[in-house]
């Protein structure tokens, strides 16, 4: 409530009684515009349903972000910086092609200012808006995201464009952004946001049995591996068995595990 309030705020809805009391407690000492628009919210439907709060969480956390007309921007976050990409998506402008990067281009200005206040997004920023090849349309752009950014209640430095064409600005890392609150790495990728394919793990597996035969005198292998690489092995991979049981000449059998990730698998010795 002290970050976020201003005058412009008409109302806050809380459905908590307990937080309700609490929040104007704190509006009293702190925030006193507040106090008035502090409402205890008594509807039917709970509070996030009323408002649709559920969808928009879902949207922020996803990299994609639709402008009109087709066009979107791609948010990209990692531990080193933010990247946002502008593309033009199917939208064709009614007179050229420059005049529909430009307008793009501008709306993609105030979008990114809401998504960064959203996301809360902090550090290095760097924009990749559509190549403008008339120096007053860059110029316009770059004023129309500083108007946009100076809503910011959290400081933000504009840089400009570099040599690369690339818009590049800072914001004040202030705590932790709406991924990190509510999302974890994922287990199956540790945080990758990809996974190997079945095939690239077959291929994994075949080398480490070949790995494994020439360290231990073993009478046999046997894999486990996840549903979809065993079925590779079985299907497109047979050829590529049976070629190392011939060179390794030790028999390999082959197990499902269903608890197993698609990267997930272990070689036993017999």
């Amino acid at each position: 409530m002290r970050d976020m309030f201003s005058l412009d705020t008409h109302k806050i809805l809380v459905d908590s009684t307990e937080n309700h009391r609490r929040m104007t407690q704190f509006a009293e000492q702190y925030v006193q515009g507040a106090l008035g628009r502090i409402e205890l919210f008594k509807g039917e439907r709970p509070l996030f349903e009323t408002h649709n709060i559920e969808q928009e969480i879902a949207r922020a956390l996803q990299p994609r972000v639709n402008l009109n007309f087709g066009s979107y921007l791609i948010i990209e976050s990692t531990e080193a910086m933010t990247t946002i990409d502008v593309n033009t998506g199917g939208f064709v402008g009614a007179r050229n092609f420059d005049e529909t990067i430009f307008r793009t281009n501008l709306e993609a200005c105030h979008t990114i200012a809401r998504e960064l206040r959203l996301r809360n997004l902090g550090g290095i920023i760097i924009i990749d808006f559509i190549d403008m090849a008339q120096e007053v349309h860059r110029e316009a752009v770059l004023q129309e995201l500083a108007k946009a950014l100076s809503f910011d209640r959290t400081r933000v430095t504009l840089n400009g464009f570099t040599s690369l064409g690339l818009v590049e600005l800072t914001r004040k890392r202030s705590r932790e952004n709406l991924s990190q609150i509510l999302c974890e790495p994922c287990p199956s990728c540790q945080g990758r946001g990809r996974l190997k394919t079945p095939q690239t793990v077959c291929y994994e597996i075949q080398r480490e049995i070949v790995r494994e035969a020439r360290r231990y005198d073993v009478q046999a292998f046997r894999i486990l591996a996840a549903p979809n690489v065993i079925d590779l092995f079985l299907d497109e991979e047979s050829q590529s068995l049976a070629m190392l049981i011939d060179f390794i000449g030790k028999p390999i059998s082959l197990a499902v595990e269903t608890a197993y990730t698609q990267e997930q698998y272990d070689i036993v010795l017999l």
